[in-house]
């Protein structure tokens, strides 16, 4: 039997525990991006059992929801999810507003630069715009989906929140060294958040995929909480000191003038 499910910061209430699981199950195929996730990875990624993943993407199917690709048999999403993101894009496209500041990131730096917003305890990549510079990280892409702390988006934002839900996240989440290595231990991680907060910016030194570094800046909402972050992708050697201060100049730049524009849009 499948054990009852969390997400975000709160358990799912009661009599809610289908629709919970069917929003888990889109996105986890939503977050494998064009190439559409496998049957095996849905359910080790969801923790369902295999026959309640196949009736309820079986459902999501019937709905128009997911579809299957029939050579591939890889689970995509389907076009009711096209029809519901264009509508709701008129109160939430935050991507629109922010791409030709991700752009200018990006050619600042030469490198990928991306857009992530904060979904509960996870990041979202929502925009990417790549660099000049030929050899690139493909590690994001829009739609994949890192728990704050692992990427560097999500370590931009978890160092900003309140102390308090700061504790409450890592107590929340003590998989993490487990599934992303003993990097993501509480420990590592204050040290980390620590660093972040010191600097305004924060680095991850290829703790996803060996070579490939990262540094992110949070984007903050009209209250001052981190609800975005810009963050740079890219190989380790052009990653080394002098260069990632400057690297962190134009991330926290470019961060500061998304903040009063999506502050300005929401007022």
């Amino acid at each position: 039997m499948d054990a009852p499910l969390v997400t975000g910061t709160n358990p799912t209430p009661p009599g809610t525990q289908a629709v919970s699981r069917a929003a888990l199950l889109l996105r986890l195929v939503t977050g494998q991006g064009e190439e559409g996730a496998t049957f095996a990875h849905l359910v080790s990624a969801s923790g369902l059992t295999r026959p309640t993943a196949h009736r309820l993407l079986s459902a999501l199917r019937a709905e128009g929801m997911v579809d299957r690709d029939a050579v591939t048999s890889r689970w995509l999403p389907g076009p009711e999810l096209y029809l519901m993101g264009s509508v709701a894009a008129a109160r939430y496209d935050v991507a629109s507003r922010s791409r030709d500041v991700v752009r200018s990131l990006a050619a600042a730096t030469e490198e990928s630069a991306f857009l992530s917003v904060r979904r509960g305890d996870e990041t979202v990549c929502l925009v990417r715009e790549d660099g000049a510079f030929p050899i690139r990280s493909f590690v994001l892409y829009e739609g994949v989906r890192f728990p704050l702390g692992v990427a560097s988006a999500g370590l931009a934002i978890l160092a900003f929140l309140p102390e308090d839900e700061i504790a409450a996240y890592l107590e929340r989440h003590g998989e993490l060294p487990k599934r992303w290595g003993e990097a993501h231990s509480a420990a590592q991680l204050r040290r980390r958040i620590a660093q972040t907060q010191d600097r305004g910016y924060s680095v991850n030194p290829g703790l996803i995929v060996e070579g490939s570094w990262g540094m992110g800046a949070a984007v903050f909402d009209r209250a001052g909480r981190p609800a975005w972050a810009l963050s740079v992708t890219g190989v380790e050697f052009r990653f080394g000191p002098e260069r990632r201060a400057r690297l962190g100049r134009a991330l926290l730049a470019h961060a500061h003038e998304l903040t009063g524009r999506l502050k300005a849009v929401a007022g």
